[in-house]
């Protein structure tokens, strides 16, 4: 059977896929602060006030509750909830071991 087993996990990679799972988090809010969305509102000229326009023409001329944008500003608002920053976290620590499978490929031998 061709499975896959914890004791195949080396050191470096399980650092890279903490790593990204910690870095995601970590950086989210930031990311989303300098887009615009702050715990004050969305920031005027900022791209988060780029994106609730574009939003709100294309909904007709209002940006409806529980979309993208209205996503984003709560977390910007309000930070990462538990099961926000569990999925994140887990997304960002596959982003990790991926990386780090693409990374220890190997050229095949002609």
């Amino acid at each position: 059977m061709g499975g896959w087993s914890l004791s195949q996990l080396s050191t470096g990679k399980a650092v890279v896929i903490g790593a990204g799972g910690a870095v995601t988090v970590a950086l989210t809010p930031a990311v989303l602060l300098i887009l615009g969305f702050t715990a004050n509102g969305i920031a005027a000229g900022s791209i988060a006030a780029k994106l609730m326009s574009y939003f709100a023409i294309a909904n007709g001329g209002g940006v409806g509750a529980g979309g993208i944008v209205a996503f984003l500003q709560s977390i910007g608002a309000g930070g990462l909830t538990w099961s926000g920053t569990g999925i994140l976290g887990g997304a960002g620590a596959t982003a990790g071991w991926l990386l780090s499978a693409i990374c220890n490929q190997t050229a095949a031998t002609p």
